[in-house]
């Protein structure tokens, strides 16, 4: 597994083939079918090994942390993984795989310790994992056509003044000047505040209607 991060993160997806991997292992293709079927598991292999001991570390403080911080904090470490591992951050929002399981699995235990449950647990679980893969997904995108920061800079000018030449609208225009000046893991970490403080209002108005349900009876 180790094999196929380093590969992947020298050459990404494309230079992860099972020669390329025969050959960095110095082994035959016989030995390595027979833990893997082919790239798609190599993939999802790969994916579960950077995943796989975030959420273990999660799992294991859980009695310390207090549930909304260790989402939060779930949540970070997922984006610092995917900004040193761009590859990642494209598998996750592909299909159901190992490393998926494990975020919605942990995820999902860190709403009900929050009070969330029923439906709300389900429908707030899916929009948090969807937000953390739509968003690192874009990331990722991001970061393969701009390897540095130079080009980072120049990539975000390029396509500030795309929109601003599309739409003289005040709002884009703001937007435009948005983008240049901010930073990925500040919004991303804004993003998460924002969703974190609708579970805590949904979750006040939840327990005000069941008491005021209960007053009633």
């Amino acid at each position: 597994m180790q094999a196929s991060i380093e590969l992947l993160d020298a050459a990404g997806e494309d230079g992860l083939t099972v020669r390329a991997l025969t050959t960095h292992l110095a082994t035959g293709r016989g030995a390595l079918y027979h833990h893997v079927t082919g790239k798609d598991d190599l993939l999802a292999a790969a994916t579960d090994g950077i995943i796989g001991p975030i959420v273990a570390v999660a799992d294991a403080a859980a009695d310390e942390e207090d549930p909304e911080q260790a989402l939060r904090g779930l949540a970070l470490k997922i984006f610092d993984a995917i900004d040193a591992h761009p590859w990642v951050g494209m598998q996750l929002s592909r299909r159901p795989q190992p490393a998926v399981f494990r975020l919605w699995r942990r995820i999902g235990s860190l709403l009900s310790e929050l009070g969330v449950s029923g439906t709300g647990l389900s429908d707030a679980g899916s929009a948090f994992l969807g937000y953390i893969l739509g968003t690192t997904a874009q990331y990722a995108a991001g970061a393969r056509r701009a390897t540095d920061d130079a080009a980072r800079e120049k990539y975000l000018a390029e396509l500030a003044a795309h929109w601003i030449d599309d739409d003289a609208d005040p709002l884009t225009r703001q937007a435009a000047t948005d983008l240049i000046e901010h930073d990925d893991r500040d919004q991303f970490r804004a993003g998460v505040d924002i969703f974190l403080a609708g579970i805590r209002a949904l979750h006040r108005g939840v327990t005000t209607e069941h008491s005021s349900a209960g007053e009633d009876q």
